[in-house]
């Protein structure tokens, strides 16, 4: 098995770069909220920053009044086996600070540069690493202390903000908590013990620590809560001697901080039975200890998170796309690709796999024969109409037994009304094809990654509906023109030889010879061309009802069906490598996503390797 060191130096690293990319947090649960971590708790004054230089052996915090820690502090410890300590920040990689006065302005800096020098707080962490010989390898993170009322320059809710913040630390079910309280205040009205007894109440993952106990009252002691007497948790409480003011002064040298504070347990009549059970030399260890245990514990189930969120990352990378190679072929293969997608959503539209395509039936089915239905023929086959039509036809000489000029010109005009309802089935077809186009680009997923390539395909898209529609239309015109050219006689053979409804019912069904040409400028006799006509002009639209539609779906439905980007293949077929680039500029926005997504990728991967090879060799 691996040794505590090398655990809690892999957690610190994977915490890192976690911090890194900001993966601290969000939805479910993260890869740092999954990793153990000790969160500093405690209330104004009560003594943390004291324990925390105590444990480092360094003075580096910033001091003074009112809130001082703005920001949670996330404070890694890396024990050296020899040469000399030194720090870094995570926001300034390259630079080493071995002044740790220096390590204290750059906390103070770093925090006015997210808060501004107001008094505002930011749950934004900053990233400090500590490597010395004189510390054990630990995770800390350092919380703004807990308080009950705003003062001045602070929001009115401070309080609650500030709360709000530890909360989401120490509610995590892997944060150990450090519950600071000073020694000179009851216990029980430990702000830090409070908050730790509401969110652990088993006390597990609770450590006490009471400071300030070289400050009590003369013939007080803090015996009964050492001991646990006054308040049980599940872990030993460890008390503190903090540095005095004076010594802060003076710049007392922290290991002979820590000298000072193991002779006064030694010595004191109270406290020396439990000498080798306090100090910060103690707590660090203890601390350090208690959390390899828990990083051996939640081994198996930060596998689990890690793989699960491997499975997840490289699912929401497919489904952005993969990076693109930087090669022409592998352009062009991408611009292909992205075609296909497109084409086979637009496909699943017209055949019906989505909504869409049945728009195009309802043009032929409702729209079409209602146009057909609102044509003027009853005005243009009206008896003044007819006898002016056949009129004109016969010119200076009047027929002798049937106008056929007048029939072919009554034909002629009543077919040319079909042009219009052919024309707007065309058209309205043709919307309906660009609003798929629409659809389907927008729902192309793939394509959303490259919206110049989208915008590209729209346009070659459009382009060849615009083709199919003109090629349609004359196809439609031609049909109205063949009826027109070529007159079906048969009709009018049969007229010859079916009884004349227009007669009169009691008129002798055997009229002579001579009554049609007595009738012939009548209106009985322009009734019965009209009737005539419109009969046959019925005929005809029962043709182009049913032939219209077909022409329709040949020419443009099927047309964009089979072939509605080849133009633009072969267009894109001759262009180069630098052109290819410029249609697959892809968007910023999914860009840095992916940028993202792969580093976190890569993140958790690393951590599932490095932790294999740690944690079973």
């Amino acid at each position: 098995m691996a040794t505590m060191e090398s655990l809690i130096g892999l957690v610190n690293k994977i915490q890192r770069a976690c911090t890194v990319l900001g993966d601290y947090g969000g939805e479910g649960m993260s890869l740092w909220e999954a990793l153990p971590s000790v969160a500093v708790v405690g209330g104004q004054s009560s003594g943390k920053s004291s324990v925390l230089e105590s444990v480092v052996g360094r003075d580096f915090l910033p001091r003074g009044s009112g809130i001082v820690t703005r920001r949670p502090l996330v404070l890694q410890l890396h024990k050296l086996e020899g040469g000399s300590e030194y720090a870094e920040f995570l926001h300034a990689p390259k630079k080493r600070f071995s002044d740790f006065a220096a390590v204290r302005q750059e906390i103070s800096d770093e925090t006015d540069r997210v808060t501004g020098k107001s008094k505002q707080i930011s749950n934004h962490p900053i990233q400090l690493s500590i490597y010395s010989p004189h510390v054990v390898n630990l995770t800390l993170i350092d919380l703004p202390g807990l308080t009950k009322v705003a003062v001045e320059g602070q929001p009115e809710t401070i309080v609650q903000d500030i709360e709000q913040m530890v909360r989401s630390y120490v509610e995590k079910p892997n944060c150990i908590i450090l519950a600071i309280s000073p020694a000179n205040q009851d216990i029980a009205t430990s702000d830090a013990i409070k908050l730790a007894r509401e969110v652990d109440p088993s006390g597990e993952r609770t450590f006490g620590v009471l400071t300030k106990l070289d400050l009590m009252d003369k013939g007080t002691s803090a015996i009964e809560v050492l001991e646990g007497r006054s308040y049980r948790l599940q872990h030993p409480w460890v008390g503190i001697v903090n540095r005095s003011q004076a010594d802060i002064n003076k710049n007392v040298d922290m290991i002979a901080a820590r000298r000072k504070e193991q002779e006064y347990f030694e010595s004191s009549p109270e406290y020396g039975h439990l000498a080798h059970k306090m100090g910060a030399e103690y707590l660090a260890k203890l601390l350090s200890q208690h959390l390899e245990i828990v990083i051996r514990q939640r081994i198996p189930s930060i596998i689990a998170l890690i793989n699960k969120t491997i499975d997840e990352l490289n699912a929401e990378l497919d489904r952005i796309g993969r990076p693109i190679g930087s090669d022409g072929g592998a352009q062009l293969y991408t611009i292909l690709d992205m075609c296909r997608a497109f084409d086979r959503v637009f496909r699943e539209h017209l055949d019906g796999g989505r909504a869409g395509g049945h728009k195009i039936y309802g043009v032929f089915d409702h729209q079409l024969p209602a146009a057909l239905k609102k044509l003027p023929l009853d005005r243009h086959l009206s008896p003044s109409n007819v006898k002016k039509v056949v009129s004109e036809a016969d010119g200076y000489q009047p027929h002798l037994v049937a106008p056929e000029q007048g029939y072919r010109r009554l034909i002629d005009g009543s077919l040319g009304y079909f042009k219009g309802p052919g024309e707007a089935c065309v058209d309205a077809v043709h919307m309906v094809l660009k609003e798929l186009v629409r659809k389907s680009l927008v729902e192309t997923q793939e394509l959303k990654r490259f919206p110049t390539l989208q915008s590209d395909i729209a346009a070659a898209a459009n382009e060849a509906l615009e083709r199919f529609r003109d090629e349609s239309r004359k196809t439609v015109l031609r049909l109205v023109d063949q009826e027109s050219s070529y007159l079906t006689v048969e009709f009018f053979r049969k007229l010859q030889y079916e009884p004349d409804k227009t007669q009169d019912k009691n008129a002798d069904k055997n009229p002579s010879p001579q009554a049609p040409n007595s009738e012939r400028y009548t209106e009985v006799h322009f009734k019965r061309i009209g009737s005539n006509v419109s009969g046959y002009i019925n005929m005809v639209c029962e043709t182009l009802r049913s032939s219209i539609p077909k022409a329709v779906v040949h020419c443009q439905v099927r047309e964009a069906r089979r072939s509605l980007l080849n133009y633009f293949y072969a267009q894109i077929g001759r262009k180069e490598k630098e052109q290819l680039g410029k249609m697959l500029d892809e968007d910023p926005s999914l860009m840095e996503k992916r940028e993202t997504l792969a580093k976190r990728l890569q993140l958790y991967k690393s951590a599932r390797d490095d932790i294999d090879a740690v944690a079973w060799k």
